[in-house]
This record gives C-alpha cells, structure tokens and sequence, in this order.
C-alpha cells in the first residue's frame, strides 16, 4: 500500500513504531505494516524520525511533481548484490543478448495489447468486435516481426522501436474508439495531456515509473544502464525498458473507469496546452489504483497481487542476467 500525502500543511512524524499524520486538529495514526512506498506531491513536512522509520522498515519516500512523476526520493543504501548484477547488464547491453531480452519485452508487451483488446472484444457488438479482431491481427502480424529481428542492439534499436510504436499507435486508437464519444482521443500525449484519458495515462505511468526504479533497485539492477533506450545523464533508460511489461495494468484500470462512466469533468484542471488531474482526480485514481494493484492474480503458476509481479519480474530478469534463472 501506498501512503500519499497531498494536503497542503500535512505533517507526517514517528509514533514509536508508526507513523502519524497530523494536519491542523485532526490526527491519524498509521502502521509501517502494509506501507511499501509514501508518496509527497504537495506543500507538507516529514520528521527526520519518520524518515528513519521508513528506512527501518524499507519503505521509500517519493517526491512528486504535478503530473505525478517522481522528482526526488529518500531510499536505504543496501542495494545487495549489484555489481556483479550490473556488470552483466553493462555487457548485454552491446551484444545479441541484450537484443534477446529487448525482444522478450517488447513480445510480452505486444502480447500484452493484443489480450487487451480481445478482452475489450467480448461483449461488443459486431461491427466493432470485427474492427478489434482486424487489428489484432495487423499487431501480431507486427509482433512476429520483432520476433524474427536478429543482430546488435545498436544495429537493430531503430527497427524494433519502429515497430513498438505501431503496434502502440494501433493498440490506443482502439481503446479511443471504443470510449463513450466525449472521451475520444487523438493518440498518446504528455506534459501535459491533452484529454481527460491521457492524463491518467500519464498520471498512472507516473506512479508506475517509482515502482518499477525501486523493483530493479532492490533487485540489483542499474535503473540508468538502458538497452533499447539509449543512456543519457540522469536518464533512467533501463527504467524505460522495464516498464513495458506492466503499462497493461495502468491501461486495463484507465480504461475500465472511463468505459464505466465514473471520471467527473471536475477532476481536471486546464493548463496550457491542455489538462491535468487536480487534487480531486488524483485522489480519485490513486484510490482506485491502490485497489488494483492489490487484486491477486494468477502470475507464472504464482497466485501474487499485481504490485509484487512487478518485484517478481525484475528479479528473475536480474537472475536471467547472472545465469541463475
């Protein structure tokens, strides 16, 4: 579970073994118990002993910015096994191998859409379930060719991100089609959005992002060492490449409340250029993201919530590194 603080004037400190929020007259005490990660996105103070706390007890302490990014974080320094770890990485990621593991996550994702879609399918009428199954087989035609994609990585980048990008323009011009009209919306748009769906797009991806940097780092895997996407300073490439495997999750909960007709006008502001969750959207989503990544699932013959998959996947890449998988 996450713990957000997003009230201006809110005051976290440590209660013996816990955590107490405070803001004006009204006190709230929380266990460390189910807390793996708190996230700051407004005006609030934490006390240099709840900082310890969360250290203690490994829990992460997330800065974010406006449209839920993470600009800052207060993480343990025990990183376990990582040189070793990221010294595979460093290596694979200028030879085949490293095309291999691009090609594993770029499969997963297109495998990914494609269940998606034909999920979105079942109960649709049948001039849009024959719009879906023709697009599904235009992305696994695409698929098939990042699967048959052979060389270095450095030789072969620009082709499989060709490819990513197709099949990721087909896969969202579904899911606008299959939006309540004044939900359309004309592909994917950040910083800032420019409809309602990609601010929770892009809100969700945000979030996403700080799970997937704290699962490599627990894991031993350098967040900055990229493989498809190229290393740049303060570029958390490898982050970029990860996450691609579990944008599914933030997509099917988007588009499961959109379709259901619960998103409210007034959980956006205008900014220029387009929109942004203000404090009542962010609420809203966080909530029922919270909710989804608890849910339990059916994952590699594992019954795990959805936010340990995460954790599961970049250990066992990490292991796949080291030859211990």
């Amino acid at each position: 579970m996450e713990l957000i603080i997003d009230t201006y004037g809110t005051y976290l400190k440590r209660d013996q073994g816990c955590f107490l929020l405070q803001c004006k007259d009204k006190k709230q005490k929380v266990s460390t118990r189910n807390i793996d990660s708190i996230l700051i996105s407004t005006g609030a103070a934490i006390s240099s002993d709840a900082i310890q706390l969360a250290l203690e007890r490994n829990i992460e302490i997330y800065f974010l910015d406006g449209y839920g990014d993470p600009v800052g974080k207060i993480w343990h320094s025990k990183l376990g096994k990582t040189t070793y770890v990221r010294r595979c990485q460093l290596q694979i990621s200028e030879d085949e191998r490293g095309t291999d593991l691009v090609k594993s996550l770029l499969l997963q994702k297109a495998d990914n859409c494609i269940n998606h879609l034909k999920d979105l399918g079942v109960k649709r009428g049948l001039e849009k379930k024959k719009y879906i199954e023709k697009v599904v087989i235009e992305i696994t035609e695409a698929r098939n060719k990042i699967d048959k994609v052979i060389g270095k990585v450095e030789d072969v980048r620009n082709t499989l991100m060709g490819y990513e990008g197709n099949i990721a323009k087909k896969y969202f011009n579904v899911l606008s089609f299959l939006l309540p009209d004044r939900y359309n919306f004309e592909g994917r748009s950040s910083r800032p959005a420019k409809d309602e769906f990609n601010c929770f797009l892009n809100y969700g991806y945000g979030v996403l992002y700080s799970k997937v940097e704290k699962a490599c780092i627990i894991a031993g895997l350098d967040p900055y060492i990229g493989i498809l996407h190229t290393d740049g300073y303060n570029k958390k490439s490898f982050v970029f490449d990860i996450i691609e495997l579990f944008r599914i999750h933030v997509d099917r909960l988007v588009m499961k409340l959109f379709a259901a007709k619960t998103v409210k006008k007034s959980y956006f502001d205008k900014v220029q250029g387009g929109l942004t969750l203000n404090k009542d959207g962010k609420r809203y989503f966080k909530e029922n993201l919270n909710n989804y990544f608890d849910k339990r699932i059916r994952f590699r013959n594992r019954d795990i919530k959805i936010a340990d998959v995460i954790q599961f996947e970049c250990h066992r890449i990490a292991n796949s590194l080291i030859g211990e998988e």
